[in-house]
C-alpha cells in the first residue's frame, strides 16, 4: 500500500512538472540562445560588413537561423535590412506594423534601440515553426543606425 502511494505521489509530481512546459524542452529557443545569437550577429556585421552579413542573416537555415530563433535587423526608421525567417521583408519599412493586440512593436523597438541600446521587448507574432500567433520576447542590440534582434516564443 505504501509502495503504491509513493508511486502515485511520484507520478503526480512528474505530471505536475510536465504541465509547465519549457521552450527548451519543447524544442524552442531559450533567452540565453537568443542573446548569444544577437551578439554573434552584431560581431558578424562588424567583422564582415553589412552587405555580406545581411545576406547571411537573411538565409533561411543559415548560421543565424536555429529552430524558431532567427535574426532580424531594422534600420532605426523601421526599414528591414535583414530577416532570417522571411527574406521578402527585406527592404520594407514596417514602422507601422502592429501585432494582434494593436501594439506598434516595430516603432517601439526602434525607439527602445535609440534610448536603451540593448533591451527585451514583448509582443505577439507568428511562430515560423507552427504558424500560430504566440507571445514573443525579442532581444535587441543597437549597432550604429540599426537594431539587431532575435527572439523567443513563450
Amino acid at each position: 500500500m505504501k509502495k503504491s502511494l509513493l508511486s502515485l505521489a511520484a507520478l503526480s509530481a512528474a505530471l505536475c512538472l510536465g504541465a509547465l512546459p519549457s521552450r527548451a524542452a519543447d524544442g524552442g529557443a531559450t533567452p540565453e540562445e537568443a542573446t548569444a545569437m544577437v551578439k554573434k550577429g552584431v560581431a558578424f556585421i562588424k567583422s564582415q560588413g553589412a552587405d555580406k552579413a545581411f545576406a547571411e542573416i537573411s538565409t533561411k537555415g543559415g548560421k543565424f537561423s536555429d529552430r524558431d530563433l532567427y535574426l532580424v535587423v531594422y534600420a532605426l526608421d523601421g526599414m528591414v535590412r535583414a530577416h532570417g525567417a522571411n527574406a521578402k521583408m527585406v527592404g520594407k519599412n514596417l514602422i507601422d506594423l502592429k501585432d494582434v493586440d494593436g501594439k506598434a512593436f516595430v516603432k517601439e523597438r526602434v525607439e527602445l534601440a535609440r534610448s536603451k541600446g540593448s533591451f527585451w521587448q514583448d509582443y505577439k507574432f507568428t511562430n515560423p515553426e507552427n504558424k500560430k500567433i504566440e507571445p514573443k520576447s525579442m532581444y535587441c542590440e543597437k549597432l550604429d543606425d540599426m537594431a539587431v534582434c532575435g527572439g523567443i516564443y513563450k
